[in-house]
Order: structure tokens, then sequence, then C-alpha cells
């Protein structure tokens, strides 16, 4: 399969077959799904979960971000041409960005100096500074961003905890790892009232098992939805490298780790980060950007995509969300990682941006990019010249479940139209794929609109089918929503 690139709507040779059947995970069978405790979860196109078939000129398709500027150049003494494992999140008006510092002399193959954490900061998420912190020295001088020293630094992460209950000298949290002979194998926890000043929160691991492991970009976050923090770590699985979870009610005690698990059929692969993450518009969504490592190509890495609705299973595409040629310095040793993270920008409604890594160890300094997606545009079902349907899973019409919201994009010509049906195929009166006024245009929340109105209020309880029609044209998501009050 392959992707669309950024905004396009040509090359049909880079599209699916023209019928895509699909597997539920987890299976579902013929019982109804239920979008959320109301009915209004946003559904995207990123896994199987909604999709019952495609039929006609309708194709589910992976788009790649779109690249954008670089933001963030290591060329501190104390930061170096193997800078490494970016962790970037939104603080209010604030980002924050937390990476490893590490040198590698290319003639001697041989650390250029101790590995430590730094610390950025910007307030638009584009243009980023590296404050004088005064915390640790470096070389003899305090004068630097090192925001951690010690224990971690090779893969230390951060991030603030939108736990209701946690308390306020445990604001930021962070997990970083440590290996033998000097340490326990394991994830050690860390805590901050302030993002800079941090401190080991106890002595032993919190995560501890399997040999030889977590020597990667492991992340921990609590999940709202969930009610519980989450942690991703690497391990070896099958003389391949491999993410394992767990979770934790208190972020010291944490449950025994488990194996991802994929889709049927997906083969087995390195995977050595995994940057899984909260969706921001619908936290029900955990998003994943694992880096495939390629030890038979020179090392080289590329990030891929996958998606969770439980934070175990996850649909995992195969191909690379951001190619080597996106746009350079990406094919050498571990030179195109993911950051974890993605955050909307004060002037860029529409999209989230992500960043990804460039240029390791190909001279002095590495870099960090930064792209761009739109909103749910991780993956789409393209109708093309030649009109096709998108036929949903059933479901259960939920209480709030007032109207239909789509986020789609049209070319000239075309249009999308949308239908209720019964779970036997059966058309809802008023609401017939006949009866729709075309959607088109460009937008991210657009209301579904039959001869008799939007309103579908009446109909909650009932079990329904999509089905929708659509023609030079690009739906990312849809969304029932409550009228606005």
């Amino acid at each position: 399969m392959k992707k669309l690139p950024p905004s396009s709507f040509s090359m049909g040779s880079m599209l699916l077959g023209l019928t895509f059947l699909f597997s539920s995970i987890p299976a579902h069978g013929e019982q109804p799904l239920t979008w959320g405790k109301h009915g209004t979860q946003l559904q995207l196109f990123i896994d199987d979960y909604v999709l019952e078939n495609l039929s006609g000129d309708a194709k589910k398709i992976l788009i790649e971000p779109t690249p954008r500027e670089v933001v963030l150049t290591t060329d501190a003494p104390w930061e170096g041409n193997t800078c490494a494992y970016y962790t970037i999140f939104r603080d209010g008006n604030l980002f924050r960005m937390y990476y490893r510092g590490s040198h590698q002399d290319q003639k001697t193959k041989k650390a250029g100096h101790r590995e430590v954490t730094c610390y950025a900061e910007s307030r638009d998420g584009i243009k980023w500074e590296k404050p004088d912190l005064g915390l640790f020295s470096f070389n003899g001088s305090k004068k630097n961003n090192i925001v951690w020293d010690g224990l971690g630094s090779h893969c230390f992460i951060a991030f603030r905890d939108t736990n209701p209950n946690c308390a306020k000298e445990a604001r930021y949290k962070g997990i970083g790892a440590a290996y033998p002979p000097k340490r326990k194998l394991g994830l050690y926890a860390f805590q901050s009232p302030d993002g800079k000043n941090w401190k080991q929160i106890r002595k032993d691991p919190v995560v501890s098992q399997f040999h030889w492991a977590y020597d990667s970009q492991n992340v921990a976050f609590w999940d709202n939805n969930a009610n519980l923090y989450r942690e991703y770590h690497r391990v070896y699985h099958q003389e391949k490298r491999a993410i394992m979870t767990s979770t934790s009610k208190d972020f010291i005690n944490w449950s025994k780790p488990k194996l991802l698990r994929y889709q049927e059929g997906i083969p087995p692969q390195h995977l050595y980060t995994n940057a899984v993450q909260p969706y921001a518009r619908e936290r029900s969504l955990l998003i994943g950007f694992p880096t495939r490592y390629l030890p038979d190509q020179e090392s080289r890495v590329e990030p891929i995509l996958m998606a969770s609705r439980d934070g175990l299973s996850f649909y995992r595409w195969q191909e690379p969300v951001i190619p080597e040629s996106a746009p350079k310095d990406r094919r050498g040793n571990r030179s195109n990682y993911m950051a974890w993270g993605m955050v909307e920008l004060p002037d860029r409604p529409k999209h989230f941006s992500v960043y990804a890594t460039e240029a390791y160890k190909t001279g002095m300094d590495s870099r960090l990019r930064r792209f761009e997606y739109r909103k749910d545009g991780f993956v789409c079902v393209r109708g093309g010249s030649e009109s096709g349907q998108i036929v949903t899973k059933p479901f259960k019409l939920g209480n709030l479940a007032e109207r239909l919201t789509l986020n789609f994009k049209t070319l000239k010509g075309g249009y999308l139209l949308v239908g209720l049906e019964s779970m036997d195929g059966k058309k809802i009166k008023g609401h017939e794929i006949e009866s729709c006024k075309a959607l088109e245009g460009d937008s991210l929340s657009k209301t579904a609109t039959w001869k008799n109105g939007s309103d579908i209020s009446y109909l909650d309880g009932k079990n329904l089918r999509l089905r929708i029609e659509l023609k030079n044209a690009e739906l990312y998501s849809f969304q029932f929503q409550p009228w606005l009050r």
C-alpha cells in the first residue's frame, strides 16, 4: 500500500484496490458499536474499527505529514550529533521540550562526552530557546540548558501530569532507564513541581522485568479516558525489538507488562521507539509513531503509524509516514526518529504539529524538524473520479447524537452524500442518501443536511449504519454531536 502525499488528490497509482474489507480489533460481530457514553466519540479511519466495507472508487489511504522548518540544531558543546529521544508538550501558553544531549566522535566511534538531558521552550512551537538553567555543571560552567544529569539521562522523558489528584510537587513526572552494573536494570520514576527541578521518586526501578531492554525512548502519561497511568517501553522478543506496556494508578506500582498486539497478518519487525500518546481530539484513541529499525539496511530507521482503542491492541500501518526523502538527511543510522508529542500551534488551529529528527551522526550536530498534519488527517477515505461508497459497521445512536458532522475536503466537482440506514440496509425515511444536500469545500466539521433538515435526535437508541458516497473527495473523520446550546 502506498501513501497519499500531503494535500494531494493525484496519483491514482498510490491507491488501494477497489474494495477494502476489514476485520476488527477486537472483533465485534454483529453487536452494534457504542461510541462513548453519549454516542459522540470522534471516528477516524486510522484503524479498522468503524468501516464495514468500501466499494467503487473509494480507497483507504495513509497520509504523510507536510515537512516544515527546522526548529532546533544541537550545536552546543553538551549536545552533539547523537541527540535524540525528544519529548514535546504544550503547557498552557508554553511549549516544553526535553531531549538527550550526546555526541559521538566519528573517527574513534566513542562518546564525546557524558549523556545529559537538555531542555528548550517556545511560545509558538517553531522558535525554540535554550535557557541557561544554572542547574548542572558542564566543563566547569553551569551556563547551559541541562535539566537533568545522571541516572536515566540516556533516555529521560518528561510529561505534565493531568491526573486531577496529582500533588503539586509532582505536577511533572518522568521516567528514565538505568543499566547494570551501576544500577538495577529498569525504568526509574521522577517528579518535578515546575518541569525544571527534578528528583528521583524512589531508589529502585518501578518497572524492572525482562533482561536487556529499555535502551530507547520509553514513554509514560496519564490516560484521562481510562483514569490511569500508561507506560510503553522497549524489549527484545523472539530476537526482535518490540514494545511492551503496563498500567498504574499511582505511578509507582505497575501491572505486569504485556506485549502489544497487532492485527492479523502483520509481520514481525524491529520497533525501536513507540511515541504512543492520547489523541487530543478523541482521548479514547491512542496514536503511536513507532520507529521501524532496519538492521539489514545499514541500521536505517523510519517512523510508522499505529492506533489503539484499548492501549494494548494496535492497528499498525506498514508504510513509513516520514520517508527518508522528507526532506533530507534521514537515511543514515537512526536519522529518522519521531519525537513524542503532537501539539496545536497558536496560529495553526486546523493542524497538529509533530517533530522528527534528521542528520544523526552525519556531522558535528543534528537537527529536529517540524511536520504538520491536518487535524484527523492521518488516514483518509478517498473517492476518485468515479464515485465510491463507504458503509460503516452498525452502531447504536447515543442520546446526544443530534446531528452528524464530517471532516472532509473536495476538489472541483467533488462531493459527499450521507445516508442513514438500518442494520439490514433499509433506508431511514427522511435521511436517505438521495435526499442529502451535497457536502462540498474544505471543513473540519460540517453538518450533514437532508431535505427535511439536520436533526436526527429522534433516532436516539436506534441501531443504524452510515452510507457515504464520495467523488473527488477525501473524508478524514465524522462525529455525531449535540446541537450547540
